[in-house]
């Protein structure tokens, strides 16, 4: 069981890693230090993007739940 968990974490892993890597961001470098930073990460996902999106908070709430079921198995 504890073999299987920790393969499933690994695969959800790194297909976490690739849906954030796949996400695109509209802020930019300049953001960084405060310039055009109001409306950045805000605005309608739509099409490929709100799919890149939701599967990225749906891995991000599998990784963490396989990670809470490995912690309680070891």
């Amino acid at each position: 069981m504890a073999t299987a968990i920790t393969f499933a974490l690994a695969l959800v892993s790194v297909l976490l890693i690739g849906a954030i890597l796949l996400q695109t961001s509209a802020a930019g470098i300049g953001a960084l230090g405060g310039a055009d930073s109001v409306d950045a990460g805000f605005h309608t996902r739509r099409g490929p993007e709100r799919v890149i999106f939701v599967a990225t908070v749906v891995l991000a709430a599998a990784f963490a739940a396989l990670a809470f079921a490995a912690f309680r198995l070891a």
